[in-house]
């Protein structure tokens, strides 16, 4: 991917870290019904219990326990190495790092009552508070989730999506291994019931009985259909979401997700498009169900303080998953949020006059300190932080984007996604023809648009975008902009043509 090596180089991305592919989860050893057990197991995690409890499985497969419960113990033991136990840590290409070695906590677990900047889980991030570790025994109280993690050993390790990641970066720098979810409730939920989200004290129940399957496509696959079994392995495993600034990217469990943003909105958008495929229920039932689970996990998240307005990159494809599962389950209190909660693509996208004529424009947010808008300006006045700004444009937001903006138009969501600018600079990037040609004068158009570096959303976008429903625009948009130190919205409305 030669464009995509030109814009590393640019933006210094070098050491971006992303995901492994997981393992499949193996067979309950005493099955998934609901049972008196002493223990209860997933993803290599066993949580045990001071006395049998009630317990069962959610339609994700992630355990449930009536409590009060006492946990006992947690395997593998949650603590400190020995001093002699270092491992080699790698700085990226800004000649920083967010990981350290610190012997203090490995395999930690944590109750997520708040989204903020710190963790329990492993020493090694910067951003470890020993405040946060849960400590054994743990008194678990209807309407909390244990989060239990597994620390990596050594590095590299394997990138969570390593099948769609270019050679360079099929390894990663990440302190966890695998996390696993137990949620604690009053009342046995029902058989069907997804697991409720992680974060926060809040536990509603939604029911897969209660899907809206009538609201997806039978499209005809336009190009290669992506595997259906990667794709229901991407979203089995719960995704960690909870922390606010970047160093999540040397944290995330990479046999359970991606740990960059790119990455995380590249499979939420193939997954998108996948399901809008016509093909059997059956064959979209487990990635539907763990898309949709995601959905809830990050509503939950957004409701606790969650805010995915990070960086170049960092924290794309949080947004249409809560919009996507409150179709899908018809509920709209998943996306009635806080307005706290920012969301990446939103603050990324805004309306002005560019320097050759385009409309929908993109600005960074931050990076080493607040950026300002740039693409304003012609590139005979762009300063260093512009140039910066442009290569993360062409390398890490739009090309991830796309394919989401297409199955929300096919769903007819533009209304409920509430910030118009998205759509229309998806529409910029992807356009194939040019109409600023004349008006960009001796600076050629960024070699990277009109594609994406996934050929199934290529393809799917050819085939489809002309022909996605006409529907209203919202009419709600906002600019992100700094003032006086501080990130905050104002008005900026659509303009009345958008080329």
């Amino acid at each position: 991917m030669p464009y995509f090596s030109a814009c590393l180089l640019l933006v210094g991305l070098a050491g971006v870290c992303f995901g492994a592919t997981r393992a499949a989860e193996p067979a309950s050893p005493d099955g998934a019904g609901v049972a008196e057990r002493s223990s209860v197991s997933q993803y290599g995690i066993t949580w045990t219990f001071d006395k049998p409890a009630k317990t069962g499985r959610f339609a994700t497969g992630d355990w449930w326990v009536l409590g009060p419960v006492t946990v006992a113990s947690i395997q593998p033991a949650p603590g400190p190495l020995a001093a002699e136990a270092k491992v080699e840590i790698k700085k990226g290409v800004w000649g920083d790092t967010s990981l350290k070695n610190d012997m203090r906590m490995r395999n930690g677990s944590m109750i997520v009552l708040q989204c903020g900047g710190k963790h329990g889980y492993d020493s090694r991030s910067s951003t470890y508070d020993p405040e946060l570790s849960v400590k054994l025994p743990c008194a678990l109280e209807p309407n909390r989730s244990l989060i239990s993690t597994i620390s990596n050993s050594a590095f590299p390790v394997q990138n969570f999506p390593h099948k769609i990641m270019w050679s360079k970066e099929k390894n990663a720098q990440v302190a966890l291994k695998a996390a696993a979810v137990l949620t604690c409730l009053a009342e046995e939920p029902p058989a069907d019931a997804f697991r409720p989200p992680y974060g926060g004290t809040e536990k509603p129940l939604y029911r897969a009985a209660d899907l809206k399957w009538d609201l997806l496509l039978k499209l005809q696959p336009a190009g290669e259909v992506p595997s259906w079994e990667d794709f229901e392995g991407y979203f089995r495993r719960p995704w960690l979401d909870h922390l606010t600034n970047w160093t999540q990217q040397e944290l995330n469990p990479n046999e359970n997700q991606p740990c960059y943003g790119r990455e995380h909105a590249r499979l939420v958008s193939m997954a998108s498009l996948m399901l809008q495929l016509d093909a059997p229920q059956e064959r979209k039932e487990k990635l539907l169900i763990g898309l949709v689970q995601y959905g809830i996990d990050l509503s939950g998240l957004a409701k606790a303080g969650g805010v995915w307005n990070m960086g170049g990159g960092h924290s794309s494809g949080r947004k249409w998953p809560v919009l996507f599962a409150s179709l899908m389950l018809d509920a709209p209190k998943l996306r009635e949020l806080p307005e706290s909660a920012v969301f990446h693509e939103d603050a990324q996208t805004y309306y002005g006059e560019g320097w050759f004529g385009q409309t929908a424009l993109w600005q960074m947010i931050t990076h080493h300190g607040p950026r300002q808008p740039y693409e304003e300006k012609p590139p005979e006045q762009w300063e260093k932080w512009d140039k910066t700004s442009e290569g993360y444009r062409c390398c890490c937001n739009a090309v991830a984007w796309a394919g989401t903006a297409l199955a929300a138009r096919q769903m007819k969501a533009i209304g409920i996604w509430k910030h118009d600018a998205f759509f229309d600079y998806c529409d910029r990037w992807m356009r194939e023809d040019d109409p600023y040609a004349e008006k960009r004068g001796q600076h050629k158009r960024p070699d990277g648009e009109t594609k994406t570096f996934d050929p199934f959303v290529d393809a799917m976008w050819k085939a489809y975008r002309k022909e996605a429903p006409e529907q209203e625009f919202s009419g709600v948009n906002k600019k992100w902009v700094w003032q006086d130190g501080a990130g905050s919205w104002v008005d900026n409305p659509r303009p009345a043509e958008t080329p």
